[in-house]
C-alpha cells in the first residue's frame, strides 16, 4: 500500500514569518551560536502548545535566541521545507517521518519530543443513534480520517484487531476534521476518527465516542516531535543544542500544569478560551526517548506500514549535556 507523509491534525490557518538568519549576536550567549535565528515550521494544534510557552517566557531569548514560526499546512510540507532548507524545523509525526526515512525522502533527526497520546485525546466517534457501539462493530463499516494511513488509521486498525475484525483499506474514507461531523450525519462515513477540539464539537453536536484510539497497545503512544535534518544538525549543532534547552524548559512547565496551556491554545490556534479548558488534552513528554519512538516504527512494520525493520536511534539527535 503507498504511504503518505501527513500527520493527524487540523487545517490551518495563513502562512505566518518569512525565513531570516542572523550570523552573528552582540549578547554573550548568543555569540557562541553559529546563527541565532531558527525559522520553526508550525501547525495550530496543542501538540506546539510547548514551543509558544518557550517564546512567549522568553525561554528561547535566553540562550541567545530567536524562533520565528512559519504556520504550514500539514507535516508533509513540513518535510519538503526543511530538506530544502527553507526553515530549520519542523513539528512532524513519527509515523510521517518514519514512512519519509523508508523512502529514502532524506536523512532525518528528531531534536525532541512534542506531544503523545492520553485517554480520550484520539476517539472514534459516531451518531448518537448509530449501531456502532464498539471496536468490533467497526468491521465493513467506512471510517473517516483526515489522511489516509496516519496515526488515526494505523490506531484504529489496532484497536479493530484488538476487538477481533481485521480492517480493509477501503473501508476508510478521507475526510478534513471539520467536515466529519456532516459525514456522519449524511451517511457518508459511519463512523469518524477524531481529534480535539472537533471531538468536543462534534460531541455537542450529538455524536458520542465508541472508540478510544489509545489503549492496550497504542497506551502512551508518542505522536510528534520537533524533526530537523542530519544536514542542519551538522551545520548547527550548539544552535539547536539551545533549542533543546530552552525548549525542555516549556515542556516541563506544561507537563505539570494544565492551566499553562489552556491560556496559551487561543494565541496560535482557533480554539477559544472555553473550549480550551474542556479539551481533551494529550501528553507532553520530557524527554525524547529512543524506547518509545521504537514502539511506533515496530507497529508500522506489524501492521503493514514499513516494509523493513527500523532502528529508530539513528533519528534522534542527542539532548545537549547538562
Amino acid at each position: 500500500m503507498g504511504r503518505t507523509f501527513a500527520i493527524g491534525v487540523a487545517a490551518v490557518l495563513a502562512l505566518t514569518a518569512c525565513s531570516t538568519e542572523t550570523s552573528s549576536d552582540s549578547s554573550a550567549d548568543g555569540s557562541a551560536l553559529e546563527k541565532t535565528t531558527l525559522v520553526v515550521g508550525t501547525i495550530p494544534v496543542p501538540d506546539i502548545a510547548p514551543l509558544q510557552v518557550a517564546i512567549d517566557r522568553g525561554f528561547f531569548k535566553e540562550e541567545g535566541l530567536e524562533v520565528k514560526t512559519e504556520v504550514l499546512a500539514g507535516g508533509a510540507i513540513g518535510i519538503q521545507k526543511i530538506l530544502g532548507e527553507s526553515i530549520d524545523l519542523t513539528l512532524s509525526a513519527y509515523i510521517g517521518t518514519f514512512l519519509a526515512q523508508e523512502k529514502g525522502a532524506g536523512k532525518f533527526k528528531f531534536v525532541a519530543d512534542s506531544y503523545g497520546s492520553a485517554p480520550g485525546a484520539f476517539v472514534i466517534m459516531a451518531k448518537k443513534d448509530s449501531p456502532i457501539k464498539s471496536a468490533a462493530d467497526l468491521k465493513g463499516k467506512k471510517i473517516a480520517v483526515n489522511t489516509f494511513n496516519n496515526l488515526s488509521q494505523l490506531t484504529a486498525e489496532v484497536q479493530m484487531r484488538v476487538a477481533g475484525v481485521t480492517a480493509t483499506q477501503d473501508q476508510f474514507i478521507e475526510k478534513p476534521y471539520p467536515d466529519m461531523p456532516a459525514a456522519l450525519e449524511n451517511g457518508q462515513a459511519d463512523a469518524a476518527a477524531m481529534v480535539e477540539p472537533f471531538i468536543t464539537v462534534a460531541s455537542k453536536a450529538g455524536a458520542r465516542i465508541v472508540v478510544d484510539q489509545m489503549i492496550g497497545p497504542t497506551e502512551d503512544f508518542p505522536i510528534a516531535g520537533w524533526l530537523t535534518t542530519e544536514s542542519i544538525a551538522n551545520k548547527y549543532p550548539k544552535t539547536l543544542a539551545a533549542f533543546q534547552r530552552a525548549l525542555h524548559k516549556a515542556q516541563e512547565l506544561v507537563a505539570n500544569d494544565r492551566k499553562i496551556v489552556d491560556e496559551v491554545l487561543p494565541k496560535y490556534t482557533k480554539i477559544d478560551a472555553a473550549t480550551a479548558a474542556v479539551i481533551a488534552l494529550g501528553s507532553y513528554p520530557t524527554s525524547l526517548s529512543e524506547e518509545r519512538l521504537q514502539r511506533v516504527a515496530d507497529l508500522m512494520k506489524e501492521y503493514g506500514y514499513l516494509k523493513t525493520d527500523l532502528d529508530v536511534k539513528s533519528l534522534i539527535l542527542a539532548p545537549p549535556a547538562s
